[in-house]
C-alpha cells in the first residue's frame, strides 16, 4: 500500500520549552511576508525520506536547531489538510519536540540552501502555548500538548 502519489506528506514541529512553569511553543513569522502569519517549522517529506529524518532536516533548515538540541516527545497527530489555493491534499504529521539546548527568547534565522525557502528571513520567538493562533490551521494539534 504506500502513500498516494497525489498526497504530499508534510511534517510539522511543535518545539516546546518550559519557562517559569509555563509551556512555550517555538513560532516564527516571515520577515518579508508578515501576512503569512505565525507558523511552526515544517515542510515536505522527500519521496524516500523517513518522516523523522524530514522532521529534523526541516527544523534545522528553518531554525538552525540541530537534532542533538532536541528531544523527541512523540508524534501527536496526523491530519489530512486541503490547501484550497493549491487545490492539493497534504498529509500533515505533527510531532512534539522539547528543546534541550539553551536558546534565546527570540532570534532571526536566514534559511540556507536552495529550497523554495532558501534566503528567507524567519523571526523566531517563544510564545505561550495557549496563546498561539497559527496560520493555515497549523495549530490543529496544539491541544495535544496539554495531554
Amino acid at each position: 500500500m504506500g502513500h498516494s502519489p497525489f498526497v504530499k506528506r508534510k511534517v510539522l514541529a511543535y518545539i516546546t520549552r518550559e519557562q517559569n512553569g509555563h509551556k512555550e511553543l517555538l513560532v516564527f513569522t516571515h520577515r518579508d511576508y508578515p501576512e503569512a502569519g505565525l507558523q511552526v517549522p515544517g515542510g515536505t517529506v522527500e519521496d524516500t525520506e523517513l518522516l523523522i529524518d524530514a522532521l529534523y532536516r526541516e527544523v534545522e533548515e528553518e531554525s538552525g536547531l540541530k537534532r542533538e538540541d532536541l528531544h523527541l516527545q512523540g508524534k501527536l497527530h496526523k491530519q489530512m489538510y486541503y490547501a484550497e489555493d493549491r487545490e492539493k491534499y497534504y498529509e500533515r504529521n505533527f510531532f512534539h519536540l522539547e528543546v534541550k539546548a539553551k536558546t534565546p527568547d527570540e532570534w532571526e534565522y536566514v534559511v540556507e540552501g536552495d529550497s523554495e525557502d532558501g534566503g528567507m528571513h524567519y523571526n523566531f520567538q517563544w510564545a505561550p502555548v495557549e496563546e498561539c493562533t497559527l496560520a493555515a490551521d497549523q495549530d490543529n494539534a496544539v491541544e495535544w500538548l496539554y495531554q
